[in-house]
């Protein structure tokens, strides 16, 4: 049986938000690959035209870019709008846009710590765009017979906090609890919430210089040390993870071969723990 036989679903239609880059795109590439229409959600419209344009000449298919700032609902609005616009429905969403800036609670140097800047920021888009993408698109599929499927993404971090990392850990803690009370809420109309928490991960062009300087000095190593932590921390599968197996967990969970998962979050991380 074919991998787009299996899971069941060609056809739909899936929003992917920060699907420009990193995980988000290595999703929207696995849902285009069985047969899922993909609406490229991000803020970087250079890059994610450029998506959506590669999904339909690796795969086939319909795809859209639309440009949308989870921060604000207009935006939000008018994503989903260009989605059922374009496709009539909205079958899948991936709340995956986020960022990670690492910053200390207190750095007596001076150099790398929290301000109510960047709190706000990372605040607004990890826990306010999460909620404004997730109602939406909810909003949308109680229009449908079909309802739909929510995946939010969390991560490992948000199970055991990370040094350097507070407040991005306390925002990914947040979509695992949102997740968890909108299955209850959605659960009962038809809509299935569900959560993934990917640990460390391959190199991607999110993980920038400026951001493993920072990680480090956070850390108080270098960025060297850094990167060769990477392969050393407590992974008992020796190694960090694949972004295609953090995609692919995704199909899976959105398809009704995973239909009675709900209000869970899978940890895809290696086993990964700091014991």
């Amino acid at each position: 049986m074919s991998e787009q036989g299996w899971l069941k679903l060609e056809g739909k239609v899936a929003v992917v938000t920060g699907a420009a880059a990193g995980i988000g795109r290595a999703t929207a590439e696995s849902l285009a690959a069985v047969g899922v229409n993909v609406v490229v959600a991000d803020i970087n419209e250079a890059s994610g035209v450029k998506v959506s344009e590669d999904l339909a000449a690796r795969f086939g298919g319909k795809h859209i870019f639309t440009s949308c700032n989870v921060t604000r609902k207009d935006s939000v609005d008018a994503m989903v709008k260009a989605a059922v616009d374009t496709f009539g429905h909205v079958d899948i969403l991936v709340n995956n846009a986020g960022i990670l800036i690492p910053r200390l609670l207190v750095d007596p140097a001076g150099k790398e710590e929290l301000t109510e800047e960047i709190l706000e920021k990372m605040l607004a888009i990890n826990i306010k765009g999460m909620f404004l993408v997730a109602q939406a698109v909810a909003r949308q599929m109680l229009r449908q017979a079909s309802r739909g499927v929510i995946v939010n993404m969390t991560s490992e971090s948000s199970l055991e906090g990370s040094e350097g990392q507070s407040v991005y850990a306390a925002t990914k803690a947040a979509g695992y609890n949102m997740t968890r009370s909108w299955a209850k809420e959605l659960g009962k109309q038809g809509i299935r919430v569900v959560g993934i928490a990917p640990g460390i991960m391959e190199a991607t062009e999110l993980r920038s210089e400026e951001y493993e300087r920072a990680l480090a000095y956070t850390r108080g190593i270098s960025v060297e040390t850094l990167r060769a932590s990477y392969e050393k921390v407590s992974i008992p599968l020796g190694r960090p993870g694949f972004l295609r197996e953090v995609a692919d967990t995704i199909c899976f969970l959105a398809s009704e071969r995973g239909g009675y998962i709900h209000g869970t979050t899978v940890c895809v991380s290696g086993g990964k723990s700091r014991g």
